[in-house]
């Protein structure tokens, strides 16, 4: 009985694993003033990256987001915030240079990103929340 046990445990675990990265989306999320509130409530780490369309730098990282989405899957997600078409957010955080990237865990802002950074430091400064 005990090695059943341990093979119910194991696939259990296992279960639980898949259905919490089903709910980790494995590429990033459009955010808005309306939802965005709720979406850092929703997820224990979310990265919102507050960019523009204009904005040269943010279209440079957009990939690298998106690479990170699918990379720290059940980890962190991953939210786009357009502060042209979401003013309301830009201002309430104190937006004034994009790239952004606000970090938030357990719905509170504990860490911001600034400029068009690589992959690797954008790892490293989310390390210590994951």
């Amino acid at each position: 009985m005990d090695e059943l046990e341990s093979i119910r445990q194991r696939k259990m675990e296992e279960l639980q694993k898949t259905l919490q990265e089903r709910q980790y989306p494995a590429a990033p999320i459009i955010l808005t003033d309306a939802d965005l509130d709720q979406s850092v409530s929703r997820y224990p780490l979310i990265v919102v990256d507050c960019w523009a369309q204009w904005c040269g730098p943010c279209r440079m990282l957009s990939p690298v987001i998106d690479e990170l989405a699918a990379e720290l899957q059940g980890k962190v997600v991953f939210g786009k915030l357009n502060v042209d078409e979401n003013k309301m957010t830009a201002a309430k955080f104190g937006i004034s240079s994009i790239p952004a990237m606000l970090v938030f865990k357990e719905g509170m802002l504990v860490d911001r990103i600034i400029g068009a950074v690589p992959k690797q430091r954008i790892i490293e400064k989310l390390q210590p929340f994951m």
